[in-house]
């Protein structure tokens, strides 16, 4: 049985197909792209005004955190401080975390300081040999798609893909993939744009008019929790990565900042989310 069965979405027929199961919306003018290093680099310096490379100390410190989410989640997400921990602890010593589009390796990097024992995926060439050479990481220059569901020899603690899964036409290839990776207990993070946030809800046009031709799919807090319920795990954790009241033409956008933030956070609303989930014992 397939995990998706899409139709044209009531509103937007010509920009969107919707799945009747779950509500992922399915982007049909979405284009190929070759993922190499150009595209890498100047994606990234066109959207943060920085090369990669540059903002390494804003990716090392997002990385921290990250991590900081895990521990508190395995922790029975008991506050910990200022959600980071540092390289003496032993609590992930025997853990194993893989990343999905690993880039240059710095969250891999941080990962293992604190004690995971971790592997990468990634396609571009420059960040896999900088990963490698300079970093010493595990890092394989392949697509996710071509590693089957049975291959690796044992199941991950952690399996994450920031901003990747959204690239990926063959959606049930992808979605198998990371429920067959995840031990029972292990967890799945997330960072992807979501369509339940200002410029979509308030703003189509506008969202229409910037949407990244090789996204094939949106996805949103409320999709998400369905499909992964169906895939057996439940979400631990999801927040907004970021604040755009401005972007708001509705009446949230009117709210008073503070307000805005605590409805947001409360609700997932944001262009972008992270999300935790744990895959549930059988």
């Amino acid at each position: 049985m397939s995990l998706f069965e899409f139709i044209p979405h009531k509103k937007f027929p010509e920009y969107y197909e919707e799945c009747q199961h779950t509500g992922v919306l399915r982007y049909l003018p979405a284009k190929h792209r070759e993922y190499g290093d150009s595209y890498f680099m100047e994606e990234y310096k066109s959207q943060y005004k920085k090369s990669y490379y540059e903002d390494e100390p804003n990716l090392r410190v997002m990385a921290k955190r990250r991590l900081g989410n895990l521990k508190n989640l395995a922790e029975g997400q008991r506050e910990v401080g200022n959600s980071t921990f540092t390289s003496n602890s032993n609590s992930y010593s025997k853990k194993s975390l893989l990343e999905i589009g690993s880039a240059a390796g710095f969250f891999l990097d941080e990962a293992r300081i604190v004690g995971y024992r971790t592997k990468g995926l990634e396609l571009s060439p420059k960040e896999v040999e900088y990963a490698k050479s300079t970093l010493g990481l595990d890092v394989e220059k392949t697509s996710v798609l071509s590693v089957g569901e049975g291959d690796w020899k044992e199941e991950f603690d952690v399996v994450s893909a920031f901003f990747v899964i959204e690239h990926i036409e063959e959606i049930e290839g992808i979605w198998k993939r990371l429920a067959a990776w995840i031990r029972p207990g292990g967890h799945l993070y997330l960072a992807v744009p979501s369509s339940f946030g200002p410029s979509f809800q308030t703003n189509p046009k506008e969202w229409f008019s910037t949407h990244p031709a090789d996204h094939f799919f949106d996805y949103s807090v409320h999709s998400l929790k369905k499909l992964l319920s169906i895939l057996g795990f439940e979400v631990n954790y999801v927040r907004p990565m970021s604040y755009h009241s401005y972007r708001d033409l509705g009446p949230r956008g009117k709210l008073p900042e503070w307000l805005y933030r605590l409805y947001a956070n409360q609700f997932a609303y944001g262009d972008t989310i992270e999300l935790i989930a744990r895959k549930l014992k059988h």
